[in-house]
């Protein structure tokens, strides 16, 4: 049959066939969500106190490792960014190599080396095809272990991280971040995200090999390994690279002391045609009686995009585009965060909502098919997010610097889906208290501050006017 022919055929057939078109009038129920099971791990410690994880996991031939050491900005006092700027300097040469050279080892393992600083760690990782697993383990221990921190490539580095500063201050959710966190945390690091332009550029290379000499060392340091890898093979070269590293300083104990609310801290931006909203409440403790409601919680409140403060101020009121919140946890802290960008002239009406859907739930716990729906969403989610190598071992990472117990992982879909209605409401109502809320608000205030006076829940709340940075 030529092929004129043959196509004009399948179309017709395409098109008269009823049932292949048709959808259907009735989706089939969802199904229950499936349990998570931890695969089997394997765990040691070298003798120098460095701990170590091997996940053999999943289907595809690669392999991701991770090094974790609990030197980040927690550690490293009142130098702010220190730890990001020694963090990009350790890339730049390590044993002998050059950065160059250090990019074509990863390359040639089929990945690439990232090195990063956060809150409580600095992060070396890199994901590789499995048969190179053992040579990446070496690679990450001579940067780790090694690290050149060439003062030649300092310049260049604080020029880098200069235009990440500049632009981060153009941003009004950097601003509404610095005021907040600032208010509650004070001198703690948590309190410090920022360092200024003058003190970033008085960074010396001294400074940065202080920094990584006094909170490097292997009794901070968790060795992750999770996909496909000859595990014999990486026990042992897990043994070669890391066993000679000094022990270190044990990790810092600084816990915060957060300063409670309420307060309403605004941070005028004249002619800006959107404020920047941000709430915040302390949260419970990771793995605290309370935890696991309070997310499932949050989900239904502003986690989800489906969630009530989204429907109410995205889709019906068109308020804002990308509202939201967050539970966070800190090793030492826990807070939830509603963040929003709304439009100037509806600050105080999209505030008056949020306020009005926190009470809702505190007040009327939800239907069991909307508590239904939001369990599944949070459970599912959590299947299907560490349903990856990578994602698995970030996962496990946290559970570790969280203190949570062995069996966390296998207990959270049952406890998620065993949350009722009723404990929905409880939940909103002991972590929400709105008579003690944290509210920073950045946007032209001329406009602004009349409809947040106009609010009953601030009515007895002093309106703060701060700088920032």
């Amino acid at each position: 049959m030529p092929i004129k022919q043959f196509v004009a055929a399948l179309v017709a057939a395409l098109m008269t066939a009823p049932a292949m078109a048709q959808v259907p009038a009735q989706m089939p129920p969802l199904g229950a969500p499936k349990p998570f099971k931890l695969p089997a791990i394997e765990r040691f410690s070298l003798p120098n106190g460095m701990a170590v994880t091997l996940v053999p996991y999943g289907l595809s031939p690669k392999s991701t490792v991770v090094l974790r050491v609990l030197a980040g900005s927690r550690t490293e006092g009142e130098q702010t960014w220190l730890a990001q700027l020694t963090a990009q300097l350790m890339k730049e040469g390590a044993a002998g190599r050059s950065s160059a050279e250090i990019a074509r080892a990863a390359a040639g393992m089929g990945g690439d080396l990232s090195v990063g600083a956060g809150t409580q760690s600095t992060t070396l990782s890199i994901s590789t095809l499995a048969e190179h697993a053992p040579a990446a383990v070496a690679l990450l221990g001579d940067v780790a272990m090694r690290p050149t921190l060439p003062a030649g490539d300092l310049a260049r580095v604080k020029t880098d991280l200069q235009r990440r500063l500049t632009l981060a201050l153009s941003q009004p959710g950097t601003l509404a971040d610095i005021a907040l966190y600032r208010a509650i945390y004070g001198n703690h690091p948590y309190g410090r995200l920022i360092p200024s332009a003058t003190q970033l550029a008085g960074y010396s290379i001294d400074d940065v090999k202080r920094f990584y000499t006094s909170q490097f060392g292997a009794r901070r340091a968790h060795l992750y390994i999770a996909g496909r890898f000859d595990v014999a093979a990486v026990r042992a070269a897990i043994t070669r690279s890391f066993s000679t590293w000094a022990a270190g300083p044990p990790p810092l104990v600084l816990p915060p002391t957060p300063a409670p609310g309420p307060r309403v801290l605004l941070v005028d931006r004249p002619g800006s045609p959107q404020s920047t909203l941000r709430i915040l409440f302390p949260a419970q403790r990771a793995g605290a009686a309370g935890d696991i409601p309070q997310r499932v919680e949050n989900a239904l409140l502003g986690g989800a995009f489906n969630s009530r403060i989204t429907t109410n101020i995205r889709e019906n009121k068109g308020y804002t585009y990308s509202p939201g919140s967050t539970v966070s946890f800190e090793p030492d802290d826990a807070r939830w965060v509603f963040d929003a960008d709304v439009t100037t002239s509806v600050t105080g009406p999209a505030l008056k909502e949020v306020f009005a859907e926190i009470r809702r739930l505190q007040a009327t716990p939800p239907g069991e098919e909307e508590a239904m729906g939001t369990r599944r969403y949070l459970a599912g989610n959590f299947v299907i997010r560490n349903s990856t190598a990578p994602a698995l071992l970030n996962t496990l990472a946290t559970r570790d610097l969280l203190g949570l117990p062995d069996d966390w992982l296998d207990r959270y879909v049952p406890a998620v889906l065993a949350v009722t209605p009723q404990q929905f409401s409880e939940a909103a109502a002991a972590n929400l208290p709105l008579e003690r809320l944290n509210l920073v608000v950045v946007g032209d205030l001329k406009l602004v501050e009349p409809q947040l006076k106009a609010l009953p829940e601030l009515a007895n709340v002093p309106l703060q006017r701060v700088t920032v940075p």
